[in-house]
């Protein structure tokens, strides 16, 4: 299982946006790219073998959806998260992205007002801001290194709002939600009549000790809940671009429907319809042995800033591939994280301020890569750190 993760896939001239646009995103191209949120291993030989033989049909015309992918994303959900999906409540669409904004464009009216959670991935507020809505905050609240929803101040925005954009796991904090927290997050909505766009698209993603709950599936009546879910994060193929939303609200889906007719999407191409199938129906037994990967590496980074790097502290994620850095101790701007971290350490990170002004003084660091990357990553960080340290008398 190690030998498999820990391989070394060249990524440098695939056209990789994480490999490939490292000079363009961080003025630096020697960065080591931990950034956006694709993994550096190899899919399953399932899908790889899949799409070859698809590939040798030498025409790639327009392209139906079987009704057999269907099928296999009603197994999954039921097989892994015990959850019964009628295959009428789902829509396919191109992505996770595209569908936020779609929803919120085809259920919310100009100037209606779209809760969002930060920090969180930053799509969500131009889902709001971009269609003319009003955006209306609830940051988490963090505490001893530890988010949580801050239901009062939810509770102080009430029948105000029409959607919530709910982020379940959480990216970027990679909290995987108690279904305590769900429950109430529910009773809220019907309470306030707040329509629910859950992205669950790191639903898959869940380290031992952890339980994700669907959030639609709690609800004993699911009509304001709609979900986005995909195999991309899981199963390493974001690049495919095809997703699902399940909506079971007849009304809704024919709107979010109309929405997509008009514009002219088509989710499906040759390609990404093989690989969603094949993902969801042979790729099991590799996610498996992916998250003990994961989970290891996550713990050894957990123990090497403990040890070396103190001021720089893990927000211990529960699911994702995510790490939440928190750090403020270091006693830098922004700007100055980000210098610091791509031309001291050459280490290329997401700035956690990009997740909203509650992410202010964090970094997200992805680890789906060969772990031995990772760790030389920290040697940097540390090394880094030193010399700023020495620089400013405070050693040596």
């Amino acid at each position: 299982m190690s030998e498999k993760f820990d391989r070394d896939i060249d990524r440098s001239g695939t056209n990789s946006t994480k490999f490939d646009d490292r000079l363009g995103i961080f003025g630096n191209a020697n960065v080591m790219p931990l950034w956006v949120a694709d993994m550096d291993f190899a899919a399953p030989a399932e899908i790889t073998h899949a799409l070859i033989r698809r590939a040798t049909h030498p025409i790639y015309g327009y392209t139906l959806v079987p009704e057999s992918l269907y099928e296999s994303l009603i197994d999954w959900l039921k097989r892994r998260h015990h959850w019964h999906v009628e295959r009428e409540w789902i829509i396919l669409s191109p992505g996770v992205v595209p569908s936020l904004t779609a929803a919120v464009m085809a259920l919310t009216q100009p100037r209606e007002q779209v809760i969002v959670q930060p920090p969180v991935y930053f799509p969500f507020f131009s889902a709001a801001t971009k269609t003319d809505r009003r955006l209306v905050l609830n940051p988490l609240h963090l505490e001893q290194g530890h988010y949580t929803i801050d239901f009062d101040q939810l509770e102080q925005i009430g029948a105000d709002a029409r959607m919530l954009l709910f982020c379940s796991p959480h990216n970027p904090v990679g909290r995987v939600w108690r279904k305590a927290e769900l429950t109430r997050l529910i009773e809220m909505a019907q309470q306030y009549d707040w329509l629910i766009i859950s992205d669950e698209i790191h639903a898959d993603l869940i380290y031992p000790g952890q339980l994700h709950y669907p959030l639609a599936n709690l609800a004993q009546n699911a009509d304001h809940i709609i979900t986005a879910i995909a195999p991309s994060k899981t199963f390493n193929i974001p690049g495919l671009h095809l997703s699902a939303l399940i909506v079971p609200n007849k009304t809704h889906r024919a709107a979010i429907m109309h929405f997509f007719d008009m514009i002219h999407v088509s989710a499906a191409n040759p390609f990404s319809i093989i690989a969603f199938e094949t993902a969801y129906r042979q790729g099991e037994k590799w996610l498996d042995e992916l998250m003990p990967y994961l989970r290891e590496t996550r713990d050894q980074v957990s123990a090497y800033l403990s040890e070396y790097l103190a001021p720089i502290q893990l927000i211990k994620p529960e699911g994702t591939y995510l790490l939440w850095l928190d750090c403020r101790a270091l006693n830098m701007s922004d700007n100055q994280l980000k210098h610091f971290f791509i031309h001291e350490a050459e280490v290329g990170l997401s700035p956690g301020i990009l997740f909203g002004r509650e992410g202010s003084g964090f970094m997200r660091m992805n680890i789906g890569t060969p772990r031995h990357h990772i760790m030389k990553a920290l040697e940097n960080i540390k090394k880094a750190y030193d010399r700023m340290k020495m620089r400013s008398g405070k050693i040596g």
